[in-house]
């Protein structure tokens, strides 16, 4: 299955519902996909793109250095696929020439992407299945749906840049 590198665009709230939205955008092109996440993973993700550091390590922290101790890289994460209107991910990790791949929610995924300066990808099929407002399912990511496709395809076209709270 082909996947398409994609790169932290912003983190940015749900007018309506005040959930907090991460925006991944095509590496390479004008695709984006919106995944709504939970409060703490926001949070997670854009403490990391502010590069604030704490006197002790966050959980996403302690993963990476726990894989880092182990002798393990985290290589990449890719947004697999949607099932049942839920985005599921998995991250790629290697030890000693072999790669494992971890079942894990997207949100989870960037954070630790972001802090092992690991590659985000989303499988073709996903980005495929979240453009055409006539064509896309539903969005949901973790406990956030959103069922009204076309209102929201227009308050990504009506957003202000400048209204993210975090843009890479």
């Amino acid at each position: 299955m082909k996947a398409v590198k994609m790169l932290i665009h912003a983190i940015t709230l749900d007018p309506e519902s005040n959930s907090p939205i991460l925006i991944l955008k095509e590496e390479k092109g004008e695709r984006s996909l919106p995944i709504w996440i939970g409060l703490l993973e926001a949070t997670a993700i854009a403490t990391e793109m502010e590069k604030l550091s704490f006197a002790r390590p966050m959980t996403h922290d302690l993963a990476v250095n726990l894989l880092k101790a182990a002798g393990m890289k985290l290589l990449s994460i890719a947004i697999t696929e949607i099932k049942d209107n839920t985005y599921y991910a998995e991250i790629s990790i290697e030890r000693d020439g072999t790669i494992v791949k971890v079942d894990s929610r997207p949100s989870d995924a960037v954070a630790l992407a972001l802090r092992a300066d690991a590659d985000i990808y989303v499988n073709e099929e996903v980005l495929k299945s979240a453009a055409p407002a006539d064509q896309a399912p539903s969005v949901l990511s973790g406990d956030r749906k959103e069922k009204d496709q076309d209102k929201w395809n227009k308050i990504l076209e009506e957003l202000d840049p400048d209204a993210f709270k975090y843009k890479m």
